[in-house]
């Protein structure tokens, strides 16, 4: 930029005397920041628009008549600013602000979950009163007010500020609280209009009234934390602990790709809350509410703290001491490979058990049967040996980091298919909707129907039967027409495996149009696991096991014969189970797989059940550890140091948050077993894996992506339909199961079809409609929306409806329909 045009953007001004420049448009508090002049303020917040309604940031501006709200003013060439610093005007003006806010505020610090980390506190006793003129009865109200199972209310003490709003209608776009009601009788309460069959009241309980509904939002829990009162607090922390009695540590968040920035407050070896970390180039200042809320797996009931073994008189697991478990596994595995041993790591493991896991495979088991992905692979009824989303990570997205969250904020235009980003990465759904508010992004949605997420990101609707993705990004022209401007992007999601040629058609597309392609798994350790070498046709770095170089290369760092290594790939996670379940493998090594994740659990089950020797490394009880020969408990990330790559390729690095557990590292146990089948591992130490994965070489060698032709789509039939189906953020997740306060924030399971299927099988919204298969049925109540006739959506793992288990397919597959309960079925397989 020119010093002319450098001149032309900025302005001269001067604050408490010192002469400064600003840019055009920059708001006075903002200026006075950047010089280290602290303004009090309640209603500001750099990422909300301005509000003015506090008024506790007045400043005096020469020429004007009164004090004014530096908050929102800009500002101008030659302005002269003076804050309570200077002037005995400003300061007057603040402090008369302050008592009006105290006047019916009440005295109840000691008891407020806020006391000793809040605003009003600190700035009372540096702009207010030393005592109160105001004597009369304070107004009181009924307390706290549940807005939500996580978010309670007390009115009595809010300073009116908006903050919590406007973060739910500017950011969030969940507008369930306003202010209501006028005079000082104005207040926060749950939000209520005519779309949900009532006006506000502002006059009780939520919940209570008809057109009353919940705080239903997933980012809820961010109101709580830019509260600058105590006015909002959630059910897990209340009165649990006061602030200075914790311990603060920087985290990242465990739950899915976003890769948020945390904050973990703990005291007595116990996390009590997590608050979400100031990450600009990520998460900026929010979190969703399942990563603010969903720690407590690491202290539930069932948490395995102890190794067990399978006695062989009684049957039963019985605790057994380290070194006895490790011997167990050891002799066990050391039999089982003879025959071949799986290893599943599962998807929330840290960039390091992830690499772990891949040495150890081909290490100590000499096998590439390694698969990190704990969910469908593959479209209903494909051929066994389809890899398309094997070639397609291992030539797309491997060692890529083209897009980030800035690229989204500023891109042009964004196609999203197979992805659902508020339910399945939170973050990045907050940087579409920002962009798409404030940049003007143009979201297309390549999807059934138009979902409450799309809606708020404005997204125009490409309706696509579960299976027609591959066909559509072929040739649907409003697909690559939204495309065609510079800087547009692709995203896809872990779902469009599921359908024969989709994945090869996006990269084709993006090929096409010179989009970015930006794959967007579910899971925080999803992208880790990719680049560890946790799929069966990649070495750790990204390099293909079939390339000779890349095994030599590996073998000097592993010190190691590079003949040694398998140099064929291996079987993906469906293969292992059907090997497993038919009798074909000596053993599974399984972390943190659920079965009911897999396309198949019942099938899953049945491999664990067969399969002659099982190692299970895990936290808390489960299927598989139910079944397990020998079971090793692992630490949870609160408890160890490690990395997760974001979807993005971004390293979000954590250190051990609560010291002194004496839980081991996926990699320490790992390394414990190869140490008794003598093999030195080196993956216990977290520092030591992080140089052996530095030292890596780059990838210089990929997999030839080849055409996947798209399948048919199936023909539905009379009172049948094609399923859609993905999760929902807060569901049966097992870091989610058992706390019942988060479970009551989830989105209502319903069975979505559309009107003329609806009105076909004489169903209403609200209705109950049974989904069914030859393996077992759903009923939910139904909600008529804009999908295509022959579709009908379900979600994947909620209350009443585990559809994977309950129903045995996944997305694509014919399901039939039938209004009311489940009844008996015909001979034809038609519903009565």
């Amino acid at each position: 930029m020119t010093d002319v045009a450098k001149r032309a953007d900025t302005v001269t001004l001067t604050i408490d005397g010192v002469e400064v420049q600003a840019e055009k448009g920059e708001l006075v508090i903002r200026v006075a920041e950047r010089m280290g002049i602290a303004i009090p303020r309640f209603c500001d917040h750099p990422l909300l628009a301005p509000a003015g309604a506090c008024r506790q940031c007045l400043v005096e501006v020469e020429g004007q008549r009164k004090p004014v709200a530096s908050c929102t003013q800009t500002v101008a060439e030659g302005m002269i600013v003076k804050t309570q610093l200077s002037s005995p005007v400003a300061a007057k003006a603040q402090a008369g602000v302050m008592e009006l806010l105290l006047i019916n505020h009440p005295l109840d610090c000691p008891t407020c979950d806020k006391g000793g980390e809040c605003p009003l506190q600190n700035q009372a006793m540096s702009t207010g009163r030393a005592d109160s003129r105001f004597h009369e009865h304070k107004r009181e109200y009924e307390k706290p007010i549940h807005i939500s199972s996580q978010v309670l209310l007390d009115r009595e003490r809010c300073v009116l500020c908006q903050r919590c709003t406007r973060f739910s209608e500017e950011i969030a776009g969940d507008k369930f609280i306003d202010l209501m009601d006028r005079s000082s009788g104005e207040q926060i309460n749950v939000y209520r209009d005519d779309f949900f069959g009532g006006e506000g009241t502002g006059d009780g309980q939520a919940g209570e009234g008809e057109g009353d509904v919940p705080f239903n939002s997933y980012f809820s829990g961010n109101t709580i934390q830019i509260c600058p009162v105590g006015a909002l607090t959630g059910e897990q922390y209340r009165f649990r602990a006061r602030p200075f009695d914790l311990v603060s540590s920087p985290t990242a968040c465990e739950h899915c790709a976003a890769g948020c920035s945390m904050r973990a407050d703990h005291r007595r070896g116990k996390v009590l809350r997590r608050l979400a970390g100031d990450d600009p180039a990520v998460n900026e200042e929010w979190n969703c509410d399942k990563g603010r809320w969903g720690f407590r797996y690491a202290s539930a009931n069932d948490r395995i703290t102890t190794p067990l073994i399978r006695d062989s008189s009684t049957g039963q697991l019985r605790e057994a001491s380290w070194s006895e478990a490790l011997v167990a596994a050891a002799e066990g595995l050391r039999t089982a490979r003879d025959r071949g041993v799986g290893v599943l790591p599962g998807g929330r493991l840290t960039v390091e058990d992830a690499y772990a896991y891949a040495k150890f495979a081909r290490l100590v088991l000499n096998t590439n049967d390694v698969d990190f992905r704990a969910r469908p692979v593959r479209a209903t009824g494909s051929p066994a040996d389809v890899a398309e989303e094997a070639d397609f990570l291992a030539a797309a997205v491997a060692g890529v980091s083209d897009v980030t969250y800035a690229e989204v904020e500023n891109a042009p235009s964004a196609v999203i298919v197979g992805l659902e980003p508020e339910e399945e990465c939170p973050i990045l759904f907050l940087r579409l909707r920002k962009a798409h508010t404030k940049k003007k992004l143009q979201v297309t949605a390549v999807a059934p129907f138009l979902s409450r997420g799309f809606e708020k990101l404005g997204a125009a609707l490409v309706a696509a039967v579960p299976g027609d993705e591959a066909r559509l990004l072929n040739t649907d022209p409003a697909v690559a027409g939204a495309l065609s401007a510079p800087g547009s992007l692709l995203l896809v999601g872990e779902r469009l495996a599921t359908v024969p040629g989709g994945l090869s058609a996006a990269a084709a597309l993006a090929a096409r149009t010179g989009a970015r392609l930006a794959w967007v798994p579910r899971r925080a350790g999803d992208r880790g696991a990719l680049e560890a070498g946790c799929l069966p046709n990649l070495l750790p770095g990204g390099r293909p096991v079939s390339d000779p170089s890349a095994r030599a290369e590996l073998s000097i760092s592993w010190s190691v014969d590079g003949g040694t290594l398998p140099n064929r790939p291996g079987r993906d996670i469906d293969a292992i189970i059907a090997a497993a379940a038919g009798g074909k493998l000596g053993g599974l090594l399984v972390g943190a797989v659920d079965p009911g994740d897999l396309a198949d659990p019942v099938l899953a089950e049945q491999a664990l059940d067969a399969v002659p020797f099982l190692v299970s490394l895990e936290l808390r009880r489960s299927a598989v550890t139910e079944r397990a020969d020998v079971v090793l408990p692992v630490a949870p990330a609160v408890e160890k140091s490690g990395t997760y790559l974001d979807w993005e390729g971004r390293l979000r690095s954590f250190e051990t948050v609560l010291r002194g557990s004496t839980a081991m590292t996926d990699g320490r146990v790992l390394e414990a077993i190869a140490a008794q089948l003598d093999v030195t591992l080196n993956t216990g130490d977290v520092q030591a894996v992080r140089r052996e994965l530095g030292a890596m070489p780059a990838i210089t060698t990929r997999v030839e992506l080849p055409a996947v032709a798209p399948q048919a789509l199936a023909e539905p039939g009379e009172r049948a339909a094609v399923l859609a189906t993905w999760h929902q953020l807060i569901d049966l997740g097992s870091l989610l199961d058992g706390d019942e306060v988060l479970a009551g924030t989830a989105r209502p399971p319903v069975v979505r079809l559309g009107k003329e299927l609806a009105e076909q099988l004489r169903v209403a919204d609200g209705d109950l409609l049974t989904v069914r298969t030859d393996r077992g049925s759903v009923t939910l109540p139904a909600e008529i929306a804009d999908l295509p006739r022959q579709v009908v959506w379900l979600p994947t793992n909620s209350p009443g409806s585990t559809v994977r288990r309950s129903l045995g397919v996944t997305a694509g597959a014919v399901v039939r329909l039938s209004a009311g309960l489940p009844g008996p079925i015909l001979a034809e397989g038609v519903d009565q």
